[in-house]
């Protein structure tokens, strides 16, 4: 299963449309996705003692879905040059190493000018800090609000982008599980 990160909690978010979205291109790929939404998440119910303690069940079921991912892809949008605070919280809580180790990983960054390349950047240290697996083609979506409207890409050339993206995510994630090198087969 694929799961795709909506990574803000921001109500009626352009990250959770274009999450959908991708998650429909995965469906037509024959791959299982999963969009998970921090709307969702409960981050409202977290305090300090959480980070080294037992964490609510909200936050524990969204970091043991994540655990059982084959792949996770981040959708961020950039909130003042960088990712949203809510989704470095939510990171901040997964389980170390098994959330990050050898976990495939692909980013699609949303934003103005720059289509969100500042907070992708910024997860792709965070990633590989951990020992995740970044697929190297991210998808950068500029000046979002104009480009999607009503659920699709008014550019037809920004959905071959997604689509080319899942389809290459989808084959990294079998080529690395081909050579066991995978969360669920990684041996420490």
């Amino acid at each position: 299963m694929i799961h795709i990160l909506a990574g803000t909690n921001r109500p009626e978010s352009r990250s959770l449309e274009v999450s959908k979205y991708i998650q429909n291109v995965y469906k037509k790929l024959g791959e299982e996705a999963e969009v998970m939404s921090l709307m969702d998440v409960g981050l409202e119910e977290l305090k300090p003692q959480h980070y080294a303690g037992d964490k609510p069940a909200p936050i524990q079921k969204a970091v043991d879905t994540l655990l059982g991912s084959d792949g996770l892809v981040v959708v961020c949008p950039e909130y003042n040059g960088s990712m949203p605070g809510a989704l470095k919280y939510f990171i901040d809580q997964w389980k170390y190493p098994e959330s990050f180790e050898h976990r495939p990983v692909s980013f699609v960054g949303l934003g103005g000018l720059f289509g969100g390349l500042r907070p992708v950047e910024h997860l792709q240290q965070v990633f590989g800090y951990r020992n995740a697996f970044i697929y190297p083609d991210r998808v950068f979506l500029m000046n979002v609000w104009n480009i999607f409207k009503d659920g699709a890409f008014t550019d037809p050339h920004v959905g071959e982008l997604i689509e080319k993206q899942a389809l290459g995510f989808s084959r990294f994630i079998k080529a690395l599980k081909s050579e066991n090198l995978h969360p669920k087969g990684h041996k420490s």
